[in-house]
């Protein structure tokens, strides 16, 4: 693969109770456990981190792929949802829920995009096989 861009991170103090920011120092945050895994809740977590992006990133798909197929879904969203939970094995595991919000758009063609949008995705090709995505489509 040749590159088009290249993100950098660095990630320091105790790990999901310390800090990440990118080189650049657009992202700098503080990092917490959530409270529902015994933490105190005040920062962000990288599952919050994760569910952004790949919402952020399955939403630029779709409409690349709406243009393509000349859709108009200007008023769409997508919603990220990261679940971690035990693999049973000692160590942990996560789970994607996406939720695709297309108003006005007929349910298979609101559909068909969403699935050529997962096609496209580099969130969904780097996470195909290795966890569970679930997509939802709906018009509200």
């Amino acid at each position: 693969m040749t590159p088009l861009y290249t993100a950098e991170a660095l990630a320091t103090g105790a790990g999901r109770n310390g800090k990440v920011r990118t080189i650049d120092g657009e992202l700098d945050l503080n990092l917490a456990i959530p409270k529902a895994m015994g933490g105190s809740g005040d920062g962000a977590n990288p599952e919050q981190l994760f569910a952004a992006g790949y919402a952020a990133c399955f939403h630029s798909a779709l409409q690349l792929v709406a243009r393509t197929q000349k859709v108009d879904i200007t008023d769409s969203s997508v919603g990220g949802q990261v679940h971690i939970g035990s693999n049973g094995k000692g160590g942990f595991e996560l789970a994607v829920a996406l939720e695709v919000v297309l108003p006005g758009i007929e349910a298979t063609v609101a559909q068909a995009l969403a699935d050529a949008a997962h096609q496209v995705c580099p969130y969904s090709n780097a996470t195909r096989g290795n966890i569970e995505v679930t997509i939802t489509v709906s018009d509200d």
